[in-house]
């Protein structure tokens, strides 16, 4: 992997020759003061996101088929974010480019307090998944900066802390949800709007990270030409379905399906939560090539169809034995999921070209908003409508995907020297 210049020494302290270990707690200075950034943000992202969708209906009185609509028409505009917001940060500099995307979501949060009506609320929530997807691309190439040598590892323990933060954060919203009164969710929408500017505190205390110079005769959208870097993207997002298997499928299939006590869904939902807490920083260990990560999604489709096999097995069985099965099941699709996230980290730092980490950073993230507007209805069809033959067929496209992976990626190796100067 390239290692990235990022300014002067004043604005970048220099990273010890000698690596360092990322335990709980990173060591001081910058990547102490973004982690602490990232685990704030998150708290307001699962405060909101857990009573979101009562705020809005019990709340405002907008109805279920409103807040769906919104929502989708949302998911649009953070769509098309990421690369010129990722360009933006690459040129002028990704601590204020991220430091804005945060004050417009902190503002927009803010504003939810006075929604009333589906128009407002169509306008609000589209500069918030905006402003989302903007905030994911700017912080590219900081990541990619403090990260040093390994910044895939440093993503994974930011990882680590994204599912901590939302954890907490979505516990701390039940309190609300349980008073279910329109102040109890006011207080969910103003402490998510909280979280942003007290990351946008922290972020402004993180040393600058300068641009680098654009190469002579390169081309100003870069990433949008790489077609290796594309279909990377694409395959990794549709591998991506995987990470509403868990939340949305399994949840009706355990009701509708099988006969293990519904509490097994919590289980299951616990065992990814903690497993991707503890062990996604351990799972990037060795990935840290190209090829390395290419394995790492083929072992990762591997483990999907093991897990969506075993899934598929609880249909019929007896509660007790279907409820054995989850355990297992759910910790197996975790590894997948905990393999899939730390080849993915690698690859989309280790194949963009240094000087435009930002814009490679908003198309890589297109993969996922990709996958999450299609999971719900593919899952839908394959695990609910078709039943048992489909989770094989979900897990035999995974498998299939993940497969492929490793020849694109030496594809995309191979036309790295000559596609810098395109």
């Amino acid at each position: 992997m390239t290692t990235p210049t990022t300014g002067s020494a004043s604005e970048i302290p220099p990273n010890p020759t000698k690596k360092r270990r990322l335990d709980l707690i990173p060591e001081s200075g910058p990547r102490r003061i973004l982690a602490a950034a990232q685990l704030v943000n998150n708290f307001g992202n699962g405060l909101f996101l857990t009573g979101q969708a009562l705020f809005f209906t019990r709340s405002v009185g907008l109805s279920v088929s409103q807040v769906g609509l919104g929502l989708g028409i949302s998911a649009l505009f953070g769509l098309v974010a990421g690369i010129p917001v990722g360009h933006l940060a690459d040129r002028l500099g990704s601590r204020g480019t991220y430091l804005t995307t945060m004050l417009v979501q902190g503002v927009a949060a803010t504003t939810l307090v006075f929604v009333h009506f589906f128009w407002t609320f169509l306008v609000v929530v589209c500069l918030t998944q905006f402003a989302q997807a903007a905030s994911l691309a700017a912080r590219g190439p900081m990541i990619r900066a403090l990260g040093g040598d390994d910044p895939a590892r440093f993503r994974a323990y930011l990882r680590s802390l994204t599912n901590l933060g939302i954890t907490f954060g979505g516990a701390a919203a039940m309190v609300s949800i349980q008073i279910d009164t329109r102040p109890a969710y006011l207080a969910l929408v103003l402490g998510d709007a909280a979280s942003f500017f007290v990351c946008a505190a922290l972020v402004r205390r993180l040393p600058r990270v300068a641009p680098l110079p654009e190469p002579p005769d390169t081309n100003r959208w870069i990433a949008l030409r790489d077609r290796p870097y594309l279909t990377i993207t694409l395959l990794d997002g549709l591998l991506g379905m995987q990470y509403a298997v868990l939340a949305f499928a399994l949840p009706l299939w355990i009701v509708d399906f099988t006969n293990a006590p519904r509490w097994f869904i919590g289980v299951a939902l616990l065992t990814n939560t903690i497993m991707c807490v503890l062990f996604q920083v351990r799972a990037s260990r060795g990935i840290d090539t190209a090829a390395g990560a290419g394995r790492a999604m083929r072992r990762a489709g591997l483990a999907f169809l093991v897990s969506t096999a075993l899934f598929a097995m609880m249909a019929g069985l007896p509660g007790w034995a279907a409820g054995l099965i989850v355990l297992p099941a759910a910790a197996i699709h975790t590894v997948g999921e905990l393999w899939q996230a730390s080849a993915g980290f690698e690859l989309s730092y280790g194949l963009a070209a240094p000087h435009a980490q930002g814009q490679y950073s908003g198309l890589y993230n297109m993969g996922f908003v990709f996958a999450n507007a299609i999971a719900p209805p593919t899952l839908g069809l394959l695990c609910i409508t078709w039943g048992r033959p489909g989770w094989f067929v979900l897990g035999a496209i995974l498998a299939g995907l993940g497969l492929v992976v490793p020849p694109v990626v030496a594809w995309a190796e191979r036309t790295r020297p000559a596609f810098a100067a395109v």
